[in-house]
């Protein structure tokens, strides 16, 4: 920071704390970003780089009945004249205008490739045309007409109108979206129809009540269709508060192909979707076998959307079908709806559809008002044109003379006291005089007035011609009455607005191409949580997985004993026999229990799949176990530091690919995972020390470190470090009256009836194994 006290500085030199200049600055970066970038205005619905591309257009004469101008030399004007930014991003929000799948009434005819619903990019700018569509130049009606302010350009040297007259609601007819600083937009397109409509009951009904403008919006209108399956409380609730949110569907239909057979056809996808992402999303359902039920997808579309879905069997219900794929897939969707727009041009603010409309109506109004003037004004100059004319007419041999004789025939045209000749003059005439019966007995030409009779040709000289302008000042004098009843009556200004609107209703509306509603509305339905086992056919199969965690499903119950391959350096580790309908628990080294699908994996034939490319398990993370999940039932698990507890099975399995946390483990790793089979639980250390207790000694819980089961001593290792003297080795549980059995070599199995010797309080060292235990310490 400059110090303020520095001899140094300059008299010029301003010094100001650090937090003061980043916050002002940071400010003015913020204010530029919500109002000359990311937010709309509220009165036309446009951001201004839009306005800034249509107004460019305009002035190249770009018409929607002209023809079309290259893509490059549009984007090129709009950067050198109007917006000093990436003609990139120019020609990117200017396609955008011309994609009918993503703006409701595109605003930009486009010829070439603009882009698809696929999600494919516009073609470079020098290689598409374009040119406006009737409805930007109804955005635009009146601009000639001082309908609005204007304000230089970026750099001084040409003006651009601030805001356009915009002859429709067009911010809720084609919506918009944004992201600023602090705050976002996301506004759905509606149908014109509609918003016209309830333009219409609002000028009526000006204090009607945001509720009963639904009557006439029922909801928004995507250009890309769909079914919306809002409910209307929760709709009206969105569009009287300006935030909300509205569920959308792809529109489908089941195609009957005979012998029973059938498969379902999307027709609309959602609004935004990408229909090769969507594609892509499918295919993945149908691999990874999410939605059992779906066997194919096929993209069958041309012009239109047309996504075939077939079933895996016909006796597949199509309504549980589509109802998992809602589910699982971007076939459903939600917009966000986010109302917050720039409500006069400068205030960011979160509006109801009523306070946009109100908004909207206002500025017609005001543009209304403003063209009247400017038309008040013209007939003002051009009665006095007009006036000039007449009396020129009426003294038509003294002008001509003026003209003739005089060397400076304006002055002397306005220093002429053209009353006394009026009366000579209609003398001769059969009409009677234009002139205003008591006005002043001195009649006189205004520059203006004489400007016009000089530059007035020959052959207007006619009789006919005189009587034409008598007429034409008839005429406006009528016209000039009515805009002046005009702009003292609001009920008038009001009534005019309504006809305005009727006439682009009547031209944009339900019955103009393009203009019928294309979203309709239905009920979303319920569909049942029916659990994935019930999908699948229940067969029999021997799961595999090796050491280095390659896993495989065989069909049937293979002997467990059979020899298999493996890739080379690996081996056999995990095999047991499971059915498709079951769910696997595999449980890390870090005390995380992860699920997976039998069903879901890959066949015997080949070595299988890393099990890590199915789960997320670190990779300094091992596989402790893996176990077929049975409901209801209970597991015990601990960890190398001889602490564990017992978990309901419910209770670990997991939705995602994270699985779930349950053994907490910050020093050594989980170590054990047993299905609790007993009242009586057996551990046993590395070292041979065997301990036996009351499982009712183990407290039952979700998730944690657990409770002491074994003690074991710490003493330094070969490097310093502290260790463990032993560690678990296994754990198990029995029933006590009945003993413990283990497995001895040989695959003899020896049981232990009376197990009193070894019995002690929990978290004791215990004493040494029974006769005959396996020295692996383990109970298997």
């Amino acid at each position: 920071m400059t110090d303020p006290t520095d001899d140094t500085l300059g008299p010029n030199d301003v010094t100001e704390t650090l937090r003061s200049a980043i916050g002002d600055r940071y400010l003015t970066y913020a204010l530029s970003t919500i109002m000359h970038r990311a937010l709309p205005d509220a009165r036309d619905g446009l951001k201004p780089v839009h306005r800034r591309i249509l107004y460019a257009m305009r002035e190249l004469r770009l018409s929607a009945t002209g023809g079309f101008r290259k893509s490059a030399k549009i984007s090129g004007d709009v950067m050198g004249n109007y917006h000093p930014h990436g003609d990139a991003a120019i020609y990117d929000a200017m396609a955008r205008l011309a994609q009918d799948f993503n703006v409701r009434y595109p605003l930009v005819d486009g010829q070439g490739n603009f882009g698809n619903i696929d999600g494919d990019n516009p073609a470079a700018a020098r290689y598409t045309e374009a040119r406006m569509t009737a409805a930007a130049e109804a955005l635009m009606e009146g601009l000639a007409e001082n309908a609005v302010d204007y304000r230089p350009n970026y750099d001084g040297t040409l003006e651009e109108p601030v805001v356009f007259p915009a002859a429709f609601p067009n911010l809720l007819a084609n919506g918009s979206s944004g992201i600023a600083v602090g705050m976002a937009t996301n506004i759905p397109p509606h149908n014109l129809h509609e918003l016209i409509d309830a333009c219409l009951h609002l000028i009526k009904s000006p204090n009607a009540a945001d509720d009963t403008l639904l009557q006439y919006i029922p909801g928004p209108d995507f250009p890309t269709g769909g079914v919306i399956v809002e409910s209307s409380e929760n709709i009206a609730n969105a569009y009287r508060t300006g935030r909300g949110s509205i569920r959308l569907r792809a529109r489908h239909e089941v195609e009957d192909l005979g012998r029973g057979q059938w498969q379902i056809v999307v027709t609309e996808i959602p609004y935004q979707v990408q229909k090769s992402k969507l594609i892509e999303k499918l295919a993945e359902i149908i691999q990874t076998k999410k939605v059992p039920l779906l066997a194919d997808v096929r993209d069958e579309s041309a012009d239109d959307v047309r996504i075939v879905l077939e079933p895996r069997a016909k006796t597949v219900d199509p309504d549980m079908l589509m109802g998992m794929l809602f589910r699982n897939s971007d076939l459903e969707t939600r917009f966000s709806l986010n109302m917050n727009v720039l409500i006069d041009g400068l205030t960011p603010k979160v509006c109801s559809v009523k306070e946009v409309l109100r908004a909207f109506l206002d500025h017609r109004q005001d543009v209304l008002l403003r063209r009247s003037r400017h038309r008040l004004a013209k007939i003002d100059h051009r009665l006095e044109v007009l006036e000039g004319f007449i009396i020129a007419f009426l003294n038509l041999d003294r002008v001509i003379d003026i003209i003739r004789y005089d060397d400076d025939p304006k002055r002397a045209l306005m220093a002429e006291d053209w009353a006394q000749s009026h009366v000579r003059a209609t003398d001769e005439k059969d009409y009677v005089s234009p002139l205003v019966a008591g006005a002043d007995p001195e009649v006189s030409l205004s520059e203006v007035q004489a400007e016009a009779i000089l530059n007035m040709r020959l052959r207007s000289l006619r009789r006919l011609e005189e009587l034409e302008l008598i007429a034409e000042r008839d005429a406006l004098m009528e016209e000039r009455a009515g805009i002046e009843d005009l702009l003292e009556d609001e009920g008038l200004q009001w009534k005019r607005i309504a006809e305005q609107l009727r006439e682009t209703r009547k031209q944009f509306g339900k019955d103009s191409p393009g203009g019928a509603r294309r979203t309709t509305f239905g009920e979303a339905g319920e569909v049942a949580d029916v659990p994935i086992e019930a999908m699948i056919a229940r067969e029999p199969i021997t799961v595999v997985c090796s050491q280095m965690g390659w896993i495989r499903a065989m069909t049937g119950h293979v002997a467990l004993d059979k020899e298999l391959k493996f890739k080379d350096g690996d081996g056999p580790r995990f095999a047991f026999h499971a059915e498709t309908t079951d769910r696997l628990l595999v449980f890390g080294s870090l005390g995380r229990i992860y699920t997976l699908q039998a069903s879901q994996l890959p066949g015997g034939r080949g070595m299988g799949e890393p099990l890590r490319l199915m789960i997320d398990l670190p990779n300094d993370a091992a596989i402790v176990d893996i176990l077929v999940h049975r409901p209801g039932e209970k597991l015990l698990v601990a960890s190398t530091e001889g602490d564990g507890f017992v978990v309901p099975e419910n209770d670990v399995i997991a939705q995602t690919r994270a699985g779930k946390q349950v053994l907490n483990v910050k020093e050594g790793a989980a170590k054990v995972i047993r299905r609790v089979q007993g009242d009586t639980v057996a551990v046993v250390s590395e070292n041979g020390r065997f301990l036996v207790f009351p499982i009712a000694e183990l407290p039952e819980m979700a998730r944690g470190k657990g409770v002491r089961l074994q003690k074991y001593k710490r003493v330094f290792g070969k490097q310093g470090t502290l260790e463990l003297d032993g560690g678990l080795g296994d754990v198990t549980t029995f029933d006590w009256d009945k003993g413990l059995s283990w497995t001895m070599g040989g695959g003899k199995t020896r049981t232990e009836e009376d197990m009193s010797e070894w019995k002690a309080a929990r978290g004791g060292v215990g004493k040494r194994a029974p006769h005959g235990f396996p020295k692996s310490n383990r109970f298997d």
